[in-house]
């Protein structure tokens, strides 16, 4: 088996997942909080 060294795993890539998953989540948040004011202002 292999050894591991603690802090030696590459993880650019997940890193880079991460960032993109938080800014999109955050993009659906703020439109969802945006049709829910225009529904409140609209009374739709």
């Amino acid at each position: 088996m292999a050894e591991h060294k603690h802090g030696s795993m590459d993880t650019s890539v997940q890193e880079q997942s991460f960032s993109n998953f938080i800014r999109y989540s955050s993009y659906v948040g703020a439109f969802s909080i945006g049709v829910l004011i225009f529904l409140a202002i609209f009374n739709s």
